[in-house]
């Protein structure tokens, strides 16, 4: 089994919402740092929120658009992205990194070690 799969990838208007989900498995959640990532067909990956018990950080252009939360009892992550525009068009992956605080957990990709497949959303009308 897939230690990290993400869903609820689909495809919706501009103006639209979309909740991403990140089921994890092996291993408790709330042990790992856990962050969410997009990657546009031709552009960089980019970090965009990452989550630690107690801690959140957001890349400054989704700062009030997307919040990630994390439910331990059910070992999910989750992204929920409001005011969805075109330019967020893209795979949207899930990662976890082990790290000795929350301190350390952010959009680096660098420390995060297991990602999943990703998931596509698209947004057009």
């Amino acid at each position: 089994q897939e230690p990290l799969v993400e869903s609820g990838g689909t495809s919706v208007l501009p103006g639209g919402s979309l909740r991403l989900t990140c089921t994890v498995s092996g291993y408790p959640i709330s042990t790992e740092c856990i962050g969410w990532f997009r990657q546009a067909p031709g552009k960089e990956r980019e970090g965009l929120a990452s989550i630690y018990p107690g801690s959140t950080t957001y890349a400054d252009f989704v700062k009030g658009r997307f919040t990630i939360s994390q439910d331990s009892a059910k070992n999910t992550a989750y992204l929920q992205m409001n005011y969805l525009e075109p330019e967020d068009t893209a795979m949207y992956y899930c990662a976890s990194a082990v790290v000795v605080s929350a301190r350390t957990c952010d959009t680096w990709a660098g420390r995060y070690r297991k990602w999943g497949q990703g998931t596509q959303v698209t947004v057009s009308s």
